[in-house]
């Protein structure tokens, strides 16, 4: 039988009322704010809920730690007191945790963790650097024929001793300081092509011989600790000295000012006003902003304007919805189950309970806990249980003992690529070929898995429910959760990976290259502990460098899905470390950390962009301008309707049904499906509520690369294709658009033509038109004008027929179209749908 758990709704008038004014009093306090209204009903309406403060995750790891140890009591059974409310759980006013370090893994005696980046400090300056400058060159050239598969003549280069260690040839790839007596040197100089290195591949670059040579010339230094960079603890570096004191805003700036100084390149000049607002609620909010908006930021001549204008948008309740579809996508959340008969899944409750917890600033420690083991938290709340969800969300095969297996593996990797920036999927058949992560450890990780309750009953899998209210509207429904098996399920290796290929038995356990778990970790919550732990070198890291991607377009890490040995170099290293140890340092605010990348001069600099500076750094990877790409393709879709007058803006719930193409869903031989197109305020939600069915995707976003949510997906791909613009032009939900702004302009802009385009224009780009733009638009309304009243029967269809004209009361139908055609060519302007 499914099992369902239900809650006890008891004063929840009242008891909304007042977690209401907790959340209200606290986040005030905590950021200037008096007014939150949405507060009063963004509360689980549950007996018992917790206060704000949550949980204290270094007294719940401690707390842990101490119970595995007795043998009497199974490791989820752990009991802890209670957190007292108020202030940030676990941390003292200088955001040590409950071990006495700060958030940049410093103890109470100053003393830091491992090196930053692996660099070798007690280098003298000018030193080639081995972790930064030579690894990389090695794994991408040399491991093919030289690395863990194979050993050409019996040199290993991904085992440091090997370097310097003679070959079968009786030649060392490495003499200390003689780069003519190392082997390495001499192979990739060579110009006899049965010597050269490497064999059968494009040569070295200049610049990668250059940096071999002189690292070798200088001694061929190796750091005290010469593990990958990503795998050394980050501490947080001294701000690197600039020359113009005076352009820097925040610390971020004398990073990216001390590289372009190195660079010989100047920042470009601030944005103007009008960008940065837009710019702004874009980045924090996903919606452009309304001309009232931006008239009052002009307006306001004040020096904290800035300030002001960022703390706004951070505290506005459609900051979680911006933020929650990019968590969505590493969730992979969708509506559906997926594979051949995609069949409907319930759980849109946990998508409202990820907005929730953006908006409330839950620290992302306490975020990545509650989602992981919210159901192991001592006496969790239905909330935390809710948080599970992410657990839940892995698609899910028709084979229920390949389900199994299959969902288990999906878990595994989905942890790997969040949390850990890895690809730990390669260890699921055999030891990974370039991260220390090998085939047992990944087993264990999957054992840390493999107690939920997920039990074939009667033909089908049970499915652990708990029905709750969402946080964001009080609607009611059974939700997926996970559910802790009382009895351990034994976890073998799997023999290359296949399901059905049992080898040894392993326990629970995590990666032992990384950093030693201070909380045991034998099930999930002692995974979660280990992850957020001040002491691992890659959750802080990868968080950060994806939050700087969502910014500027790119991380400071290109791969931000892999940050092992194959990754690509950070392109500001010292500033990736820096900024890790600020976000533990702040209490893992999210919030804190927006607020920092958005405030910067960095950040505020022009997109505008010169031949020279494009093609000296076409990626932006310098920074010296503001980032300037299109937005994901949810946001698409909210600028539209945000511009059009359209947009609703209520809040969570189930998934609703904007229109779309006929066929999509219905004509499919597996998982067909009725789209049930919604006929009220739901078919002009944002998008992120829009139905997800994972094998016939949205169309518009499918169009604008949002991903099919089968499996995670850590970085969206950014495509420019001539169906886009058919998209936005002809789609019956855009155009839908289009006829709305075009009454919008007409019923904002006066009466004379040039007003209404330039209301169009404020609505669409937040800016005036120039001359040049004006005049063309004011012909091209002009033309169509004149084909509308030579055919007023197209004119009353193209608005969508007498009744709808009626119903607006609009009597000269030629003009409406006109007015909707000039709409349409300003919805489908490339600027439109762009951050600039």
């Amino acid at each position: 039988m499914k099992r369902r758990v239900r809650t006890t709704w008891i004063g929840a008038g009242l008891l909304a009322a007042l977690l209401g004014g907790l959340v209200a009093a606290y986040f005030g306090g905590a950021l200037g704010i008096i007014e939150r209204p949405w507060t009063s009903s963004s509360s689980f309406l549950i007996e018992n809920v917790p206060p704000i403060a949550e949980i204290d995750v270094a007294q719940v790891c401690r707390e842990y730690w101490t119970t595995i140890q007795q043998a009497d009591r199974p490791p989820h059974s752990v009991v802890v007191a209670s957190v007292p409310s108020g202030g940030t759980a676990g941390r003292d006013g200088a955001g040590r945790d409950g071990a006495g370090r700060d958030g940049a893994g410093r103890d109470g005696a100053g003393r830091d963790g491992a090196s930053s980046f692996g660099v070798d400090e007690a280098a003298p300056p000018g030193t080639v650097d081995f972790a930064r400058d030579i690894r990389p060159i090695l794994v991408e050239h040399c491991y093919e024929c030289h690395g863990p598969d194979e050993q050409q003549a019996g040199v290993r280069f991904d085992e440091i001793e090997s370097l310097f260690r003679e070959a079968e040839s009786g030649e060392r790839p490495v003499v200390a300081g003689d780069a003519e007596q190392s082997s390495l040197i001499t192979r990739v100089m060579s110009d006899d092509a049965e010597l050269r290195m490497p064999a059968e591949a494009d040569p070295l670059s200049p610049p990668e011989i250059a940096l071999l040579r002189e690292w070798v010339g200088q001694g061929a230094r190796l750091p005290e600790d010469a593990r990958h960079w990503a795998f050394v603890r980050p501490q947080r570096p001294p701000l690197p000295p600039v020359a113009d004191r005076k352009w820097p805003k925040n610390p971020i700036d004398h990073f990216v000012l001390a590289r372009l100084e190195q660079e010989r390149l100047a920042p470009s000049p601030e944005a103007d006003r009008q960008t940065l607002v837009r710019r702004l609620s874009l980045d924090l909010t996903g919606l452009p902003p309304s001309p009232e908006e931006v008239e009052c930021f002009l307006q306001d001549r004040s020096e904290d304007a800035y300030r002001k204008l960022v703390d706004r948008l951070l505290a506005s309740p459609h900051y979680g919805e911006r933020w929650a579809v990019r968590w969505l996508d590493l969730a992979r959340y969708a509506d559906t189950n997926g594979f051949g008969y995609d069949a409907e899944r319930e759980i849109w409750q946990y998508r409202d309970w990820v907005i929730h917890a953006l908006n409330m600033d839950k620290p992302f420690d306490v975020f990545t806990v509650e989602q992981l083991a919210g159901d192991l938290l001592p006496n969790s709340s239905p909330e935390q249980k809710v948080a599970t969800g992410f657990i839940r969300c892995s698609a899910v095969q028709a084979d229920l003992e390949q389900q199994r297996f299959e969902v288990m593996v999906d878990r595994v990797n989905t942890v790997g690529t969040v949390w850990l920036g890895l690809s730990v999927s390669c260890a699921q058949c055999h030891d990974h070929k370039f991260d220390p992560i090998s085939q047992k450890e990944y087993y264990q990780l999957f054992a840390m898995f493999n107690n939920a309750v997920e039990e074939v009953e009667e033909g089908r899998l049970t499915d652990a429910e708990l029905e709750v209210r969402s946080p964001l509207n009080n609607e009611s429904s059974a939700t997926l959760v996970v559910e802790e098996s009382p009895e351990p399920n034994l976890t073998h290796l799997k023999i290359r990976g296949g399901y059905l290929n049992n080898g040894d038995e392993v326990q629970p356990g995590v990666p032992g290259s990384l950093h030693p778990p201070a909380c045991g970790a034998t099930d999930r919550l002692g995974l979660a502990c280990w992850l957020v732990d001040p002491a691992n070198p890659l959750t802080a890291r990868v968080t950060v460098n994806r939050f700087w991607e969502a910014i500027w377009g790119i991380g400071l890490v290109r791969t931000s899905e892999d940050l092992g040995t194959r990754s690509e170099a950070p392109s500001h290293p010292q500033l990736l470390d820096w900024l890790a140890a600020e976000f533990q340092q702040n209490g893992w605010s999210m919030k804190a950390l927006l607020r920092l990348l958005v405030t910067s001069a960095a950040y505020r600099q022009s997109s505008h962009v010169g031949a020279e500076l494009l093609e000296r750094d076409p990626d932006n990877r310098l920074l010296a301008r503001g980032p300037r790409f299109r937005v994901d393709a949810e946001f698409v879709r909210d600028i539209v309707l945000a511009a059009s007058g359209t947009l609703s803006d209520h809040m969570g719930g189930p998934s609703v049904f904007p229109p779309q193409p006929p066929g999509i869903t219905e004509d499919r031989l597996f998982g067909s499906f009725r789209w049930r197109t919604s006929h009220d305020e739901k078919r002009s939600r944002r998008g992120l509520y829009t139905y997800w069915k994972r094998s016939a995707m949205y169309p518009s976003f499918a169009t604008f690369d949002a991903p099919s949510r089968t499996v995670t997906c850590p970085r969206r791909a950014r495509s420019t294709t001539p169906l886009q613009a058919l998209v936005t032009l002809n789609d019956p939900a855009f155009f839908e658009a289009a006829v709305s702004l075009g009454r919008r302009m007409m019923s904002e802009g006066g009466r004379v033509p040039t007003t209404r385009i330039s209301r169009g224009f404020q609505l669409c780009l937040s800016r005036q038109p120039n001359d040049e733009e004006l005049e063309r638009l004011l012909v091209y309304y002009r033309e169509e004008r004149q084909r509308w009243e030579q055919d007023p029967a197209a004119a009353i269809a193209l608005l969508g027929g007498g009744r709808a004209l009626k119903q607006q009361g609009e009597p000269k139908p030629a003009e409406c179209a006109a007015w909707a055609m000039v709409a349409n060519v300003l919805l489908n302007l490339d600027e439109t749908i762009t951050k600039e």
